[in-house]
């Protein structure tokens, strides 16, 4: 229903607009509008695909989500995964999160973190199998819960 491929350098601003566009809600609902997602440049975002696994899903020839993720030692640092409000809640973040997993097959777990009152987003990754290892204040009323999963055997 919607495709997902890995994204290239031409899909850089596109992308960018969707972040910006779905981080943007969420950063009024905290009252925390300087998130470094709403502030990553476009040059920065090219470098993100030219160094990391960026993965964009499709409907026709609009891009409406997106996720991202690199190798860190032997554990897969997941970030950025985005869909654009009008596409929400149709199995999109579940499916771009699924694919970027099977990007790293000799991960040994997945990590990614997400603000402590995103319950629907936390709601997500824990039916991924995603469990809270901690949480991070960085101001108050406004924190990280960090995540993490271990590699399902093959």
């Amino acid at each position: 229903m919607f495709p997902i491929s890995r994204a290239t350098l031409e899909d850089s601003e596109e992308i960018l607009a969707l972040q910006k566009l779905a981080f943007a809600a969420e950063a009024r609902l905290y009252g925390e509008e300087n998130v470094q997602p709403l502030r990553q440049t476009l040059l920065s975002m090219q470098e993100d695909i030219r160094q990391q696994v960026v993965l964009k899903a499709m409907s026709g020839a609009r891009i409406v989500g997106s996720v991202r993720a690199k190798l860190s030692g032997e554990t897969c640092e997941v970030g950025r995964l985005v869909t654009h409000p009008d596409f929400q809640r149709r199995g999109i973040g579940t499916a771009l999160l699924h694919a970027i997993e099977t990007h790293f097959p000799k991960a040994e777990c997945f990590e990614l973190f997400t603000a402590e009152n995103s319950a629907p987003n936390i709601r997500l990754y824990e039916r991924s199998g995603y469990r809270c290892v901690f949480t991070r204040e960085f101001s108050p009323g406004f924190g990280f819960v960090y995540m993490r999963k271990p590699q399902q055997p093959t």
